[in-house]
């Protein structure tokens, strides 16, 4: 694997677009999270209302995670690639790892200077609520990148995962049924994942905090 890891991390470190991807992550997200803590007055969930920039970071992740796989696609280069490594598997879970990692990175980043500039405190909630949401970025990457393994192609995958995210929403609140938006909040990756990031009216979600986050991890998973 050793070899596999050296590869895809030299792809990674020397292309130009990684940096600036990590730091649009951090940027959109910590820029969010504070202007809506500090735009909204006496919030009922302070630490939920900082880590509002997560919903808008998660599109970076994204397009990082798809540019991995589709990238090579794209060019060409993944020809190459599976030359040289010809264990298709090993290349996948080799940039899985890499992709993991960098998104932890960020998104620990991200999600911690959002907690201070929203003022959030700290006790067990806001750890959970922020230990939980750089998993949902870290999730949301490896479902993006399953896609774009799946379908090769970058612009159809980012279109495809952002898609997946976002219809949940907009279909549950089309719907009139209470108990239909329900099930929707409940089976969608997005509203799921991100109940993680609730730490007041816990029993009035849809779906709770960690079982949310198993929702999205079974989609990453597929």
């Amino acid at each position: 694997m050793r070899p596999y890891l050296s590869a895809e991390w030299t792809k990674l470190r020397t292309d130009p677009v990684t940096g600036w991807l990590l730091a649009a992550v951090v940027a959109l997200t910590v820029t969010l999270g504070v202007a809506t803590a500090a735009a909204v007055s006496g919030p009922a969930d302070p630490v939920k209302t900082s880590l509002t920039g997560v919903v808008l970071g998660q599109g970076v992740v994204v397009v990082l995670a798809v540019l991995t796989v589709g990238g090579e696609y794209g060019t060409g280069m993944m020809r190459t690639t599976l030359m040289a490594m010809p264990r298709r598997m090993w290349v996948l879970t080799a940039k899985a790892i890499l992709v993991t990692a960098l998104v932890a990175g960020a998104g620990t980043v991200a999600v911690v200077v959002s907690l201070i500039g929203g003022d959030a405190g700290a006790d067990a909630a806001t750890l959970r609520a922020g230990f939980g949401s750089v998993l949902y970025l870290v999730l949301v990457a490896l479902l993006a990148l399953g896609i774009a393994a799946a379908v090769r192609d970058s612009a159809a995958a980012v279109g495809a995962v952002l898609g997946l995210l976002y219809l949940f929403p907009l279909v549950a609140t089309a719907v009139g049924d209470p108990d239909w938006q329900r099930r929707l909040r409940q089976a969608g990756p997005m509203d799921a994942g991100l109940a993680v990031q609730a730490t007041t009216g816990l029993d009035r979600l849809p779906i709770g905090p960690w079982p949310g986050l198993g929702v999205l991890a079974a989609w990453a998973a597929a």
